[in-house]
């Protein structure tokens, strides 16, 4: 709050929001925390939240594809059958040139807007020194984080362990807010109790500023209910359609008019888009469309980090701009901005899937590999 300015407000919290995705691997726990922060001081400083969501979004999914603990990132990896570290690389070639120029119109937003630099945060830096115990200890969970994915930890293990140690370390950096919601006097009791309580209900002492109070108070894991029963509907919505095979019957048609690699490429990003929109769902975008069209990649001898880069330009991305999808409806609820007036915003979200689309078309980093094994007549490979 006093070193960001208007001017480039919305660049640095596109780069923030990418810096904290990357360490955690998720855009859903960026967006909900530190996302939520740069929503509500942007509204105090006075420029657009429209434009400051978009910025917050096309951070975390920048942040989400590259990082090694990315569900997503390992989940598509893994149905392509390539090396995580492999596919992050190929990832990049697309996700940073897309983050680069939304980093440059996030810039001429900033210094093209017409609002006042001078803004009285003095009342809300001083409740929030009187909350927290702002300190560069805070980071230590970070370290302990980078430090186990350095030693290729799980990333389930990285994080249970990095949030636990966050929970007991808030005990002893921040003795006063823990204790107000956890009752407890043992620093350990009280980090744990602390933790899951946080999580679940999202409560922080009241601090009488209207402002603080709903930056520091969003309801936690209570309040996302509904988005829960959306991603369970989406995902069983998802699962009917491959079941009943209406999925292949859509597929089927656009292999056979993907007679060149750029087309192949336009119809895998048609398939994961028009799940995002159908389905509901990122996870349904992603599975299906690895699934669907890995023989197919094979067979015209490319090799599968194409594949992995294109299902998670199209599928991961561009979830966040569909209302109805389940990370659609999440960076809504969460953010406070309608997923229409921030899409035009989501800069990262819509330059990515069309760079890996022109890739196909340019053939630009578009690696090669034998054709695949043919079947002898007992279905043996040769």
């Amino acid at each position: 709050m006093q070193v960001l300015s208007p001017s480039w407000y919305y660049a640095a919290t596109a780069l923030i929001c990418g810096a904290v995705a990357l360490s955690i691997g998720s855009s859903w726990t960026t967006a909900a925390t530190i996302g939520v922060g740069l929503v509500g001081i942007g509204t105090m400083l006075g420029v657009s939240p429209a434009i400051t969501a978009g910025a917050v979004i096309s951070g975390a999914y920048l942040g989400d594809k590259l990082s090694p603990l990315s569900e997503t990132t390992i989940l598509t990896a893994q149905m392509v059958g390539v090396e995580t570290t492999e596919h992050i690389k190929r990832q990049a070639w697309t996700s940073l040139p897309a983050f680069g120029l939304a980093f440059i119109v996030f810039l001429l937003l900033g210094f093209t807007a017409s609002v006042s630099d001078v803004v009285d945060t003095a009342s809300e830096l001083a409740e929030l020194s009187s909350l927290f115990n702002i300190t560069p200890w805070n980071l230590l969970p970070l370290l302990l984080l980078g430090i186990l994915c350095a030693r290729k930890v799980p990333a389930s293990i990285a994080l249970i362990t990095s949030a636990l140690f966050a929970g007991v370390l808030a005990a002893f950096l921040q003795p006063g807010v823990v204790a107000v919601f956890t009752g407890e006097s043992n620093p350990f009791m009280a980090g744990l109790k602390g933790t899951w309580t946080a999580m679940a209900t999202g409560f922080v002492k009241e601090s009488g500023i209207e402002d603080i109070d709903r930056l520091l108070s969003r309801g936690g894991m209570d309040s996302m209910l509904l988005t829960l029963w959306l991603i369970m509907g989406a995902v069983t919505f998802g699962t009917l359609l491959e079941k009943f095979g209406l999925i292949s019957r859509l597929i089927t048609p656009l292999l056979s008019w993907a007679k060149t690699t750029g087309k192949l490429h336009l119809a895998v990003f048609i398939s994961a888009f028009g799940l995002n929109v159908v389905a509901g769902d990122q996870y349904i975008a992603l599975v299906l469309p690895a699934r669907l069209y890995k023989v197919e990649f094979a067979k015209r001898g490319l090799a599968p980090t194409n594949l992995s880069r294109l299902t998670a330009d199209s599928g991961t991305v561009t979830s966040a701009l569909v209302p109805w999808n389940s990370c659609g409806a999440f960076m809504s609820a969460t953010l406070g901005v309608s997923t229409l007036l921030y899409l035009p915003f989501a800069l990262f979200n819509i330059f990515s899937p069309l760079l890996s689309v022109l890739y196909g078309f340019t053939g630009f980093k578009i690696e090669k590999i034998g054709p695949a094994a043919t079947e002898n007549k007992s279905g043996e490979e040769q």
